[in-house]
C-alpha cells in the first residue's frame, strides 16, 4: 500500500452519546487521515453505528467536537454531512432498482435550465464519477440489470458525486461473494490513492486485514484502541474487541464437570456442505440427541445464519440436512417443526415474543400452530400448559393472562424456551439465549440447557459468550467470516482454543476437527 499522509482529515475528540437506560458512547476519540483505510471494530453494542450516526448527523452528540480539515463541524442532518464533504454507503443499498444508473447517481440533485432536466449533464456526472472507480458502465441502463457488486459501486459513485472528503463505508461487503469483494476493494484502492479517507466498518477479519491501515476498537460504548493493523495481531484484536486478555486465558480448567465428553446418544441431526450464498460457506456437522453442540464466531461470521438454513427460515444453496439417517428438504419453518426441530431466535423482543399478548398466549403459540387451524386447543388445556411451564421454569410473572411485554427480560426467555418445549422438540436451537438478561436468569436458563441435555434432547447452542459455550457444550463447531474452520470436542474446548482458530492459529493439540 501507498504510504498514508499524517494530515489528520477527521479528528472526533470526546464523543459521548446516550438514550434512556444506556450510554452508548463514552467519550470516544477517532482520527483519520487522507488517504487511509480505517477500519471500526467492535462487537454487538460496541458504540460503532452510533459513532457513525453522530458523524454523520443522523444523531446529535451529547458532548464532544468534530472536526474536518480542521474544521469544526456539527452536522445536523445526512444531508447536511454530505454538504460538508461526509458521505455513507450502507449494508444495504439504498437506491431505485428501476431507475437508470445516471438517474440513481444524481438522485436529488439533478441538473437543470429553465426548470427542464439536462439529461446529457446527468450521464457525464454519472460517468465521471463512476471512472474514479474504474468502472465504465452504460449509465443508461436500468440499476437493476447489473449484479449486487454493480449496485454497491454505483452507490459509492453516488456518494463521489457531491465531492466527498470522507466516505464512510458501513458493512458493504456483507451480500458479495469473493470476487465481487476483490472489484470493491481495488476500487477502494483508487479513491485511498487519490486522498480521500475512508471508514471501513466489517465484522471480516481477513478483509479489514487486507484493506486498512489502522483500525480502531470500541467496546461497551468506549474507546478500546487505535492501532496500526500491520502491528495488530488477529488473537490481540479478538481479544480487545471481546474484553478478553488471550494471553492471560488458561487452557486448562475451564469445563464445567457435566460438559466432559461428546454425548454417546444416536445422531439425530447431520448437516454434510450445507451452503448459502452471501450467508455462510459450507458447514457440517453432526448433533447427537442428549448433546449440546455450539456454533461460536465472532459477530458476523455465520453462526445465525447457519442456524436460519437448518430452521427452514432460509433456503439453501447446496447441501443435504439428514435427520435420523434420512435425507430432509427443510424449506420452511412449518417443515423443521414437524420434524421437531424449535427455534428461539436472537432478538427476542422483534422476533420472539408477541408483547401484546399475554404470558399463556405466547406459550401456546407454536403448539396451536402445529396443529393447525382446525385442531384448536381449549381454553383449560391452554392454561393447564401455561401453568406446568410457569412452574418449571420458574416464570416470574403475576399469571398466565399477564401480558409478556411487563416481564422482565430473562423471564421474557423463559416464556419463549417454555413455548417451543411445549411442542416437545427432538432439536432445540438457541441463538442467544442469555443476551441481555440478568446473571441469576442466565445460571437459571443454563441450568435448564443442562436438565434438557440428560433428558436427552439435542441442543444447537450459539452465545458471544465463550464462557458459556465452553461451559454448556460437548461439541463446537467454530466460524469466521461466513465459513466454517475449525471443530473442538470434549476436553479440546477451552476459550483459547476457540480463539486461536479464530485468529486462524494452531491450537496446539488436543482433539480439533
Amino acid at each position: 500500500m501507498p504510504e498514508v499522509s499524517d494530515s489528520l482529515l477527521l479528528e472526533m475528540r470526546g464523543i459521548s452519546k446516550a438514550f434512556p437506560g444506556v450510554q452508548a458512547l463514552d467519550g470516544v476519540p477517532f482520527r483519520l487521515r487522507r488517504g487511509e483505510v480505517h477500519g471500526l471494530m467492535g462487537e454487538n453494542g460496541a458504540g460503532k453505528s452510533t459513532l457513525i450516526k453522530v458523524l454523520t448527523g443522523v444523531y446529535r452528540r451529547d458532548a464532544g467536537e468534530i472536526t474536518l480539515d480542521g474544521v469544526p463541524v456539527h452536522p445536523t442532518s445526512p444531508q447536511h454531512a454530505e454538504a460538508v464533504g461526509i458521505s455513507t454507503v450502507y449494508q444495504e443499498v439504498n437506491l431505485i432498482p428501476h431507475l437508470s444508473v445516471a438517474e440513481n447517481v444524481c438522485l436529488g440533485r439533478q441538473p437543470t435550465r429553465l426548470g427542464m432536466i439536462r439529461w446529457r449533464a446527468i450521464r457525464r456526472r454519472a460517468e465521471a464519477a463512476l471512472d474514479k472507480l474504474g468502472l465504465a458502465l452504460d449509465v443508461s441502463r436500468q440499476l437493476s440489470s447489473y449484479s449486487i457488486a454493480i449496485q454497491q459501486m454505483v452507490a459509492i459513485a453516488r456518494a463521489l458525486d457531491v465531492r466527498a472528503k470522507l466516505l464512510v463505508l458501513d458493512e458493504p461487503t456483507s451480500s458479495l461473494d469473493e470476487k465481487e469483494v476483490a472489484e470493491l476493494f481495488a476500487a477502494v484502492a483508487r479513491l485511498r490513492e487519490r486522498g480521500l479517507g475512508i471508514i471501513f466498518i466489517t465484522h471480516f477479519l481477513d478483509q479489514v486485514y487486507r484493506v486498512s491501515d489502522r483500525i480502531t476498537v470500541l467496546r461497551n460504548g468506549g474507546f478500546v484502541g487505535e492501532y496500526e493493523t500491520k502491528d495488530l495481531p488477529r488473537i490481540e484484536l479478538i481479544g480487545r474487541m471481546i474484553g478478553k486478555d488471550p494471553s492471560a486465558i488458561a487452557a486448562d480448567g475451564e469445563r464445567r464437570p457435566s460438559a466432559g465428553a461428546a454425548a454417546a446418544g444416536e445422531a439425530l441431526v447431520h448437516v454434510d456442505g450445507l451452503r448459502r450464498r452471501g450467508s455462510v460457506g459450507p458447514l457440517t456437522m453432526t448433533i447427537h440427541r442428549g448433546e449440546v453442540v455450539a456454533l461460536a464466531g465472532l459477530l458476523g461470521s455465520g453462526r445465525t445464519e447457519a442456524a436460519r438454513l437448518l430452521f427452514g427460515i432460509d433456503r439453501p444453496d447446496g447441501g443435504q440436512i439428514r435427520v435420523t439417517g434420512r435425507p430432509e428438504r427443510i424449506r420452511s419453518p412449518r417443515r423443521a417443526i414437524r420434524l421437531g426441530f424449535a427455534f428461539t431466535p436472537e432478538d427476542r423482543r422483534y422476533a420472539g415474543i408477541i408483547p401484546n399478548l399475554s404470558v399463556r398466549e405466547n406459550i401456546v403459540l407454536a403448539l396451536q400452530a402445529s396443529r393447525g387451524t382446525w385442531r384448536t386447543l381449549s381454553r383449560k388445556r391452554q392454561v393447564e400448559i401455561a401453568g406446568r411451564f410457569i412452574e418449571a421454569l420458574d416464570i416470574k410473572t403475576p399469571g398466565p393472562e399477564q401480558p409478556i411485554a411487563n416481564l422482565s427480560g430473562g423471564n421474557q426467555q423463559k416464556v419463549l424456551l417454555a413455548r417451543w418445549l411445549a411442542t416437545e422438540p427432538r432439536l432445540l436451537i438457541l441463538d442467544e439465549p442469555t443476551r441481555g438478561i440478568d446473571v441469576g436468569a442466565k445460571a437459571e436458563i443454563e441450568g435448564l440447557i443442562a436438565r434438557l441435555r440428560e433428558q436427552g434432547m439435542a441442543i444447537l447452542f450459539i452465545s458471544s459468550e465463550l464462557e458459556e459455550v465452553v461451559r454448556d457444550s460437548q461439541r463446537v463447531v467454530v466460524l469466521r467470516d461466513r465459513a466454517q474452520i475449525g471443530e473442538l470436542v470434549g476436553g479440546a474446548i477451552s476459550e483459547q482454543a476457540i480463539l486461536h482458530l479464530i485468529a486462524g492459529q494452531e491450537t496446539g493439540g488436543g482433539d480439533v476437527r
